[in-house]
């Protein structure tokens, strides 16, 4: 059996200017809302597996949908909003500005560290991804090739279950635009 993570193209959203904290939320909205910059050229390998996975899932959020079509999804593609991306904190207050990039590492770091304002917690977001990672191994039993078109963190936290559960492959799921990443396991019985 076979299960494949890719995460997302580069997103279109491309409004990169030095904001506030509070203007950070704003701009996290538009990221989520934007799709993905299409490529002229998609790799082969990634075509093959989305083109010829027996059951496709993307989280419910633009990027990975538009993806999966971007690589030739046939048939249906099952969009789930518990492989959607782990969201970022809330930031109130700060009134200096940086690039988005710089809220972007400061909030993920401060979630790893216990801040949650208004999203869900480290833990929770495991326990989400424990929950994916069974999802996927069962279609995959059901099914066949599996492929999961998502995000890069939460892959990785999909992935880490993966492997808890038996699954071989890589220890991190890579979080480059259009990689992925396989995880295979021994069919039981």
């Amino acid at each position: 059996m076979e299960i494949a993570l890719i995460r997302h193209g580069k997103s279109a959203w491309v409004n990169n200017e030095p904001i506030t904290g509070e203007e950070f939320n704003d701009w996290v909205k538009g990221y989520d809302a934007a799709g993905v910059v299409a490529e002229k050229e998609y790799d082969f390998f990634l075509v093959r597996k989305v083109s010829g996975s027996a059951c496709l899932f993307t989280s419910h959020r633009a990027r990975a949908i538009e993806s999966a079509k971007h690589l030739k999804a046939r048939g249906t593609i099952i969009q789930d909003p518990l492989f959607d991306e782990v969201d970022l904190p809330e930031i109130e207050g700060p009134t200096w500005r940086q690039p988005p990039k710089w809220w972007l590492v400061a909030l993920r770091i401060l979630w790893r560290f216990g801040y949650t304002n208004n999203c869900e917690s480290i833990d929770y977001a495991r326990a989400r991804a424990h929950k994916a990672a069974e999802v996927l191994s069962e279609a995959a039993a059901e099914h066949g090739d599996t492929v999961l078109v998502g995000h890069g963190i939460f892959n990785r936290l999909i992935a880490r279950e993966l492997r808890r559960d038996g699954w071989s492959g890589k220890r991190k799921a890579s979080t480059e635009h259009w990689s992925c990443t396989i995880y295979t396991k021994e069919e039981s019985g």
